[in-house]
């Protein structure tokens, strides 16, 4: 059994409108809740076992949402900002009753992939440090990187700040005086990649974060859109972070 909920905070959370239009509702007789006519928006109901119909049609309670959005630059990983818009100012508005926040952060001008949930358990899971979740990032750099660099990033590599990185596997997918790389890293220090480059006296132009565990990124997903995720990838999720 669920925990029992108000009526009308259920139905505003499955986006039916505020607390007000939903006594609307129910004064015009077209809440249903178990074959009986609602009479208070008030009443306790427990989502997960009431049959509840809105004009005939039946609704089906989700407790958590786990959204997959392509992050564009010049938006942050946050929930509510006063100078900048944030990824959840991108969500339609029958997101917005579900608390939804970003796992982790991309900085402003880094884009890819971001999970997006209501779910504190699997988020806390994703970006505890003890397990190491990998997370693959697709990088322009200014320099040649080289063999050298692979075996910096394959040691870890000390930042400005004195902290040596975790092992992180670097790919070289193009060389020259603009170098296309990919990277693994196992944390998610403050600009890391960025830091990274730059202990190796190279410089980060452009950042997209490709995957993270054993999930990619849609490729079909645009800049700046998203869609839910897939039952396979919530498993292949929830069996990443339980393994370890």
């Amino acid at each position: 059994m669920g925990k029992k909920q108000r009526l009308d905070k259920v139905l505003a959370n499955l986006g039916y409108g505020t607390r007000k239009e939903v006594k609307k509702l129910v004064k015009q007789g077209k809440i249903v809740v178990d074959g009986i006519k609602a009479v208070d928006s008030g009443m306790h109901i427990d989502p997960e076992t009431s049959v509840i119909e809105v004009d005939g049609e039946r609704l089906y309670y989700r407790e958590f949402i786990y959204i997959m959005m392509n992050k564009p630059a010049g938006v942050i990983s946050a929930t509510l900002d006063n100078r900048y818009e944030t990824v959840i100012d991108l969500l339609p508005d029958e997101y917005k009753t579900f608390n939804l926040f970003p796992v982790g952060r991309l900085d402003i001008d880094t884009e890819g992939l971001l999970i997006i949930t209501n779910d504190g358990e699997l988020a806390h899971m994703l970006l505890s440090p003890k397990n190491q979740v990998p997370k693959i990032y697709y990088a322009i750099v200014d320099g040649v990187v080289t063999e050298k660099d692979v075996m910096a990033f394959n040691e870890g590599v000390i930042l400005d700040d004195g902290y040596k990185t975790l092992p992180a596997k670097l790919k070289i997918l193009k060389q020259g005086n603009r170098s296309e790389v990919e990277i693994e890293i196992y944390e998610g220090k403050f600009h890391q990649i960025k830091r990274m480059f730059d202990a190796v006296g190279k410089k980060v132009k452009y950042l997209r974060r490709i995957s993270i565990a054993n999930v990619k990124l849609d490729e079909n997903l645009k800049s700046g859109e998203f869609r839910e995720l897939n039952q396979e990838e919530l498993d292949m999720l929830y069996e990443y972070v339980k393994r370890q």
